[in-house]
């Protein structure tokens, strides 16, 4: 059986053209699972259903495009999303880019341009190995702390020789927090790593920690999916979280924090 390329979450209101779209896509690798709504989707995508990409028809019945990309982004849903529309309009664009959306692509666009574009993201949530020396790429792209395995090219990580599965942006931040071992990673870093520096999301200037607290319990609940006793990942509260290269017992999200950070 051909590996998956990746999870696509697809919402597209029309039947003959979600159905050909699927098809099309699973031919060439894609896991899909489609929605004829918005709000089909986000209760899928919430409820612990996976996805690295949200392919979104932009005029979608139900809730409003930019509502819907407000939500991904307060839940701390991780899939990057693709914004398909009928008749693209540079201001549905740029509303589309504002609310936290990766791309907006006209429908009338062959499946190609699509695949490619696809393919473009994906690969811009990894790490790339590609200006790695020769000599040490393999190290590169394979790395060993602990009981965690994190193999860069695939975006995978193993905890205790078990696959986590993680979506690619998840494998990104886990990535994050593991380079800069013992050491406290900001929210705003962490926030910045997967909607890009500037962006801003939930209310009040640092609304984002939510989102980065939504992201941080899934990695967790996924890593204690394959072991009741992880504790890898500490909370800082008012500042952000680190990875510990030997897991011990801290303080979890919503406690009492020390002074302030």
């Amino acid at each position: 059986m051909a590996e998956v390329i990746a999870r696509v979450a697809l919402v597209e209101a029309d039947d003959g053209r979600r159905e050909s779209l699927a098809r099309s896509l699973a031919d060439e690798g894609y896991d899909v699972r489609s929605f004829d709504r918005g709000e089909a989707a986000l209760e899928y995508l919430t409820r612990d259903g996976e996805a690295d990409l949200l392919l979104f028809d932009w005029n979608a019945p139900g809730m409003a495009a930019a509502t819907l990309l407000r939500q991904v982004n307060s839940r701390g849903i991780s899939a990057s999303v693709i914004c398909l529309a009928e008749e693209a309009e540079d201001g549905d664009g740029e509303i589309a880019l504002a609310h936290g959306a990766l791309d907006y692509i006209d429908k009338s666009r062959r499946l190609p341009i699509l695949l490619k574009r696809m393919a473009l993201i994906l690969d811009g949530t990894k790490c790339s190995t590609s200006d790695v020396p020769e000599q040490v790429e393999s190290e590169a792209q394979v790395q060993i702390h602990g009981d965690l395995e994190l193999r860069v090219a695939q975006g995978r990580a193993f905890w205790k020789g078990t696959r986590v599965d993680l979506t690619l942006t998840e494998f990104n931040m886990v990535a994050l927090l593991v380079n800069r071992l013992e050491s406290d990673v900001s929210y705003r870093e962490i926030y910045d790593l997967v909607h890009g520096q500037g962006f801003m999301a939930g209310y009040g200037s640092n609304g984002y920690r939510a989102n980065v607290r939504a992201f941080i319990k899934r990695i967790r609940a996924k890593f204690r999916a394959v072991d009741a006793e992880f504790d890898g990942i500490s909370n800082y509260p008012g500042f952000g979280y680190r990875w510990n290269s030997t897991p011990v017992a801290g303080p979890g999200d919503g406690e009492a924090a020390p002074a302030a950070a």
